[in-house]
């Protein structure tokens, strides 16, 4: 079959329906697999295109409604959920005792650098995918897939198991200390399905119908419960210092324990860091909101780091005051803060007190994980590899509806049934995945030049694609032997012996080697593109120190996490495979039909 002929028969299937309209035309589609693969999957749009033509697919447009208070609420909402009651317990009795205060600043600092990469994508590209969109302007459209299918996954899971969370500290607020009595047992179905929780089917249907109602609504609600947990929580810490004891900070409770503010060293900080970190995670939902903001210049910076600050010196106060109350050897590990006060005589009160507080934090990081959720798989759908319906923004609500109501409907489903015991245990790989790849993005972005679907000038255009390719091998040679050097370090961090000078050696030429990659590449390489609006401060160092966060913290997370990553990725690469790459390019051929011109020099066969 010639050229011709290929030509004309794809055309005739665009007009007939495309890859879907009969098995006869999926099967040719399957045939041409190869073919489509190579000309899609690293195919990358320009930020002109996805705020415009992409944009345009979803019909009516989101209401800009949002200012920085909101993206400020939205990220508190985000971030404080009922982890941190149990995080800050764990990582001070396992690693860090009293300097887990410290571990807190770590993280925060860490979580602030991340938060800045996040932050130019969101400004100079202000549309409601988040990461999958940042990813599909640089690396291309499998890559922004297959990161976008996982963060999508661990959200749903996720949110399931905090859902279901929300019945056990519903129930410890009003004295009923196992779930079971909340739930309804289902006999002959296996353990771990056999309980129906209608409460958390509930919660998360309402607020499934009020993200679907209305996003500015949505937010105040958020910023009620928020401004009712973080008062909890300001309880929490009054308490803790007013009943605390200084000596606490210093003194084990048993003295064959080691003692002081550090009792295992800077390790153990570091450690307690590592751990506290996930506490942090939700600050990524605020850049799906960014096609909603008003005046993204100046709300999104504001909103995306005033958030990651506030919740920064909150969960320092919080475990200090918790350092206070008791020795690090004597805190409960799975409830610290109600432990504390349960032991208490006249005090037990307080622990309800907690889980109340607890209770409102699940339901505020439900409404701001279902929030991005939708907007993550709205934008999909916009990219043509999901079906079209899900990217329709309903023009009464100016709300992604089909997309919030798939998704809470799965939601609701898992929860039903399913005891996902994943809140802390099996977190965010893949949100921490995202989190690599977006700061990997961003210094890609800095120092290769994109495509300009914008450019009228033929010769500008074969300019920047040449500059492009001289700036690509040396950053992308960059960005591989920095992730390398962070991968190094991490294994030795993990696997050399405690206490071995070779340990401490070899950390050492880890650091030093990453600072010197980075030296290299800032003295060598100029930068190819300078943000109009706002940029990452100190490039390339920060986000080079967040890929080497990043990588660190991937490499702390156990196997089972590594197994349902691996597991989701080869589900989500089938789905591409099968379904994704056809409709993708079925929708770059309506474009082209309709003379709409889809920028994919970079990937052309």
């Amino acid at each position: 079959m010639d050229k011709g002929t290929l030509m004309s028969q794809e055309a005739a299937e665009q007009s007939g329906g495309g890859s879907f309209s009969s098995l006869r035309a999926y099967g040719r589609a399957l045939s041409q697999t190869p073919r489509r693969l190579a000309r899609r999957a690293c195919a990358a749009t320009s930020p002109e295109e996805e705020m415009s033509r992409v944009r345009a697919r979803s019909g009516a447009s989101m209401a800009r409604a949002l200012r920085w208070p909101d993206l400020v609420g939205l990220g508190l909402g985000g971030m404080v959920g009922a982890g941190v009651f149990v995080t800050t317990g764990r990582a001070t009795r396992l690693y860090a005792g009293p300097g887990v205060i410290v571990s807190y600043a770590i993280a925060g600092l860490c979580a602030l650098l991340s938060a800045f990469c996040y932050t130019e994508f969101a400004v100079d590209m202000p549309v409601a995918g988040g990461a999958f969109s940042y990813l599909r302007v640089t690396f291309g459209e499998f890559a922004a897939f297959l990161t976008g299918a996982n963060l999508i996954m661990e959200y749903v899971f996720s949110n399931a198991a905090v859902a279901r969370s929300f019945t056990a500290y519903m129930g410890t607020a009003v004295g009923v200390d196992s779930p079971s009595k909340w739930r309804i047992a289902v006999p002959g179905l296996p353990k771990g399905f056999n309980e129906v929780d209608l409460v958390a089917v509930g919660v998360i249907l309402l607020i499934s119908v009020c993200i679907c109602y209305s996003t500015k609504e949505s937010s105040m609600v958020n910023m009620v419960l928020t401004a009712v947990h973080v008062a909890f929580i300001l309880f929490i810490i009054v308490m803790g210092f007013w009943r605390g004891d200084v000596r606490n900070l210093t003194h084990p409770a048993d003295p064959a324990h080691p003692g002081g503010f550090f009792p295992n060293g800077v390790g153990g900080v570091f450690s307690g860091a590592a751990m506290v970190y996930l506490s942090y995670i939700g600050y990524d939902a605020v850049s799906t909101m960014a096609e909603e903001v008003e005046r993204p210049a100046r709300d999104i910076p504001i909103g995306v780091s005033g958030s990651v600050v506030i919740v920064t010196v909150l969960y320092c106060l919080m475990a200090a005051s918790m350092s206070m109350l008791l020795p690090y050897d004597a805190i409960d590990t799975e409830a610290p803060f109600s432990g504390a006060f349960r032991g208490s005589e006249g005090w037990g009160w307080v622990s309800n007190v907690i889980g109340a507080g607890a209770s409102l934090g699940i339901l505020t990081s439900l409404m701001v994980a279902m929030l991005g959720q939708a907007r993550y798989l709205c934008v999909i759908g916009r990219s043509g590899v999901m079906p079209a319906w899900l990217a329709k923004v309903h023009p009464k609500t100016a709300t992604p509806v089909n997309a919030s109501a798939f998704l809470g409907l799965f939601t609701a489903a898992l929860a039903l049934f399913t005891e996902l015991d994943i809140l802390l245990n099996l977190v965010c790989i893949g949100t921490l995945f995202v989190f690599y790849m977006v700061s990997n993005a961003v210094v890609y972005r800095r120092y290769v030049v994109g495509p300009h679907s914008t450019s009228a000038d033929n010769s500008a255009a074969s300019s920047d694609e040449r500059r492009s390719r001289r700036g690509a091998w040396p950053t992308l040679a960059f960005l591989l032997a920095f992730s390398l050097i962070a991968l190094s370090f991490t294994l030795v961090w993990k696997l050399a012996p405690q206490d071995g000078r070779a340990r401490v050696g070899l950390l050492v030429a880890c650091g030093v080697a990453a600072v010197a990659t980075v030296g290299a590449f800032q003295a060598l390489v100029p930068q190819a593109h300078t943000p109009e609006l706002w940029g990452v401060p100190g490039m390339p160092w920060v986000p080079a120190a967040s890929v080497f966060l990043n990588v660190f913290l991937l490499g702390s997370l156990d196997r089972p996490s590594y197994v349902r990553f691996g597991f989701f990725s080869a589900a989500a690469m089938l789905v591409y495979v099968l379904y994704s790459v056809h409709s993708s390019y079925d929708a770059e051929e309506s474009a082209a039909l309709e003379g709409a011109k889809v920028q994919d020099e970079a990937c052309k066969v």
